[in-house]
């Protein structure tokens, strides 16, 4: 990948005459059946530019409660395009047509329009888990029928892909837009692409201009992400394979459960606070030399990824073996 960036040819993406960007951007839209796509620095700026497509100020999005547009994005869709987020719970991050159904608005002088029904997968709260393509399926035929557009935040949904065998085509059939991620399981350094029909595609460049989002040679980067997707999504499944034996060490380690069952690369465990406090686990483990970050009061979460062996998993279940419970 380093060879690739090294050897890129890049123009001004800004110009739009980036060969590498646009050679990415039309790789992807292929690999979607979509019309176009578009590269973005990050999986934040992708849901923004892709809400910002498809809603207006004072428009209302309907999401699960614990998905990353509503947690971890600085809540950028009220702040900056006047956007309602509507949260409601849903099972492990699946929020199913039957209990959004309820919540979309109607023609009422008072309330804000349902706009966007948005979805993510896979679902990085609730541990990796995929959202069933079936669900998706239902969600887009309620959208339909109501006038509604779907957003999938597709951060991981290479994951989603290699797991189900379901592919990017039948994904994108149940969106309108779609953000995917190539600096996470993909493991590219950067970036993040959106796809949708060309004429969202232009506004979405628009407003990634606005936000400061243009990148002048970014075709260094691109060439990272080309490289990722013709070497890195078939691997992933080296990473939930890891993830499980990394889970399998967790359930026979004392004073730590599992929290959510593991399907992919994300394995999200519970610190009992009779045997430690989150800090006091992290810090032991670090100083068996593995690193892994809070998730709540009392949760913890690991991500296997490029950069962890199986090895590195085995190394971590020693450590986790070792650790001192006085």
């Amino acid at each position: 990948m380093r060879d690739a960036i090294a050897g890129a040819e890049v123009g001004d993406d800004v110009f739009g005459d980036d060969p590498t960007v646009i050679a990415l951007e039309k790789r992807v839209a292929e690999m979607y059946g979509a019309e176009a796509s578009l590269y973005v620095p990050s999986g934040t700026m992708g849901n923004f530019v892709a809400l910002a497509c498809l809603t207006s100020p004072g428009d209302e999005v309907i999401l699960d409660r614990q998905c990353h547009v509503f947690n971890y994005e600085v809540a950028s869709v009220a702040a900056y395009l006047g956007v309602q987020t509507n949260p409601i719970d849903g099972d492990r991050g699946v929020i199913t047509a039957e209990q959004i159904a309820p919540y979309i608005r109607g023609d009422n002088l008072h309330l804000p329009p349902t706009r966007v029904i948005e979805i993510e997968n896979t679902h990085n709260r609730a541990g990796g888990h995929v959202f069933p393509i079936e669900e998706m399926k239902s969600i887009r035929a309620l959208a339909d029928e109501h006038g509604l557009f779907v957003h999938l935040d597709g951060a991981r949904l290479a994951h989603a892909h290699v797991e189900t065998g379901v592919s990017f085509e039948d994904y994108y059939s149940c969106a309108d837009t779609i953000s995917m991620c190539f600096s996470k399981g993909l493991g590219a350094p950067v970036g993040s692409i959106v796809i949708s029909t060309e004429e969202r595609i232009n506004r979405a460049r628009k407003v990634r201009k606005r936000i400061g989002g243009g990148m002048r040679q970014a075709g260094i980067l691109a060439a990272a992400a080309l490289y990722a997707l013709d070497n890195h999504i078939d691997r992933l499944r080296e990473d939930h394979l890891n993830a499980r034996r990394l889970a399998s060490f967790v359930e026979t380690t004392e004073g730590i459960a599992i929290h959510e069952p593991v399907e992919t690369n994300i394995v999200i465990f519970r610190v009992d606070p009779a045997v430690f406090t989150v800090e006091d686990f992290l810090r032991r483990l670090s100083a068996a030399g593995v690193l892994a970050v809070p998730f709540g009061p009392e949760l913890v979460r690991m991500v296997t990824h490029l950069d962890v062996s199986a090895d590195d998993i085995e190394r971590t279940g020693e450590a986790l073996a070792g650790l001192d419970h006085n």
